[in-house]
């Protein structure tokens, strides 16, 4: 099993990144901030105006430590494909799978499923700690969600698995903001917005969206899969699809909670986000700093995986998906088992 490592995010701009011996060396205006053992770092993710020496970016494919270039605001960019680990004959067999209309149906009615499963569980757990009207609504958002999920095994097509799971991802939003106890005129979301984010609340699900996509693109990557080819998402060029089919099960239980968390905790006010001209909306930097730290520590909480029976810190569920997924790929399991959030 992979060790959960840190994840190294560089935000200040003008930081230059460069190899030190073993160590990453970072320097802001030619002085030294820090020194960073490689063997303690799994990636590194940059925002805007951050410059890596030519030989670090070089001992970092070496190693499969990709790199990751977002806007100094959150917007992804690029990302480093370094060589495929692996098995051969697994990348084979996930685009056979991906060119047969059966087997892709199959896979994307499950990871629909686990999605559709972990918003209902977070909307039952908000709705334990709502107060007023806001329990009812939440329980029939629920029972609404529960509905979609008795007709994904009756799709015939990846189509219709995309329409029941966009059916009730509107559901699920037109509640989400009953989910907020503090801030929620401030917070309220009155429609999804990506790029760019039109309020605080969307700016907010766009960065950690993000980042939990590099954390899945990377773990697919750490398997041998492709991370481009994938079941739920259509391929697209410059599409992780993959990376997107295994981040669509997690983004209730991890993503969403942390917004959740940030936000009723008062870790994030209305006074940690800009908007700009043209109604864009994006967070401060110390705002990243805070959303950054919060994630990194609820990487290390352990959960305990429903297949496995293990005590597993959240960062690697990603990576037990992955490998979950390889196996059904490779013939070892009879379907893909989504990772269910308790």
């Amino acid at each position: 099993m992979k060790h959960l490592l840190n994840t190294l995010y560089v935000q200040t701009q003008g930081t230059y990144l460069h190899l030190d011996t073993d160590n990453i060396r970072v320097e802001v205006e030619r002085e030294r901030r820090a020194m960073i053992p490689l063997h303690h770092v799994e990636g590194v993710v940059v925002f805007g105006n951050v410059l890596l020496s030519p030989f670090l970016i070089h001992r970092l494919a070496r190693e499969h430590k990709p790199v990751t270039w977002l806007t100094e605001h959150g917007r992804f960019m690029a990302r480093t494909e370094t060589p495929m680990s692996g098995n051969v004959l697994l990348r084979a067999a996930q685009h056979a799978c991906a060119c047969d209309a059966g087997r892709t149906l199959q896979v994307a009615r499950f990871v629909a499923a686990g999605k559709l499963q972990n918003q209902k569980t977070t909307l039952l757990r908000s709705a334990r700690e709502a107060l007023g009207d806001d329990p009812a609504l939440l329980r029939q958002a629920a029972r609404d969600i529960t509905a979609q999920i008795g007709c994904l095994p009756v799709a015939c097509t990846v189509d219709e698995v995309r329409g029941i799971e966009g059916t009730a991802a509107r559901t699920y939003w037109e509640v989400f903001p009953l989910m907020l106890r503090v801030s929620r005129a401030d917070f309220w979301l009155r429609e999804r917005t990506r790029r760019p984010a039109r309020d605080a609340i969307n700016a907010l699900l766009n960065f950690v969206y993000t980042i939990l996509a590099n954390d899945c693109a990377s773990a697919a990557q750490s398997v041998g899969l492709d991370p481009q080819v994938g079941f739920l998402h259509a391929l697209r060029p410059g599409r992780a699809s993959l990376a997107l089919d295994l981040m669509e099960e997690l983004r209730p239980a991890t993503a969403d909670r942390a917004v959740l968390t940030l936000i009723n905790r008062q870790q994030l006010t209305p006074r940690d986000f800009v908007h700009h001209e043209g109604h864009a909306v994006t967070l401060t930097e110390d705002a990243r700093r805070t959303v950054l730290a919060h994630l990194s520590d609820r990487r290390k909480e352990e959960v305990t995986h429903p297949l496995t029976g293990r005590k597993t810190p959240l960062g690697l569920v990603p990576h037990v998906q992955a490998r979950l997924l390889a196996q059904h790929l490779r013939g070892d399991r009879p379907h893909y088992p989504p990772y269910l959030h308790r």
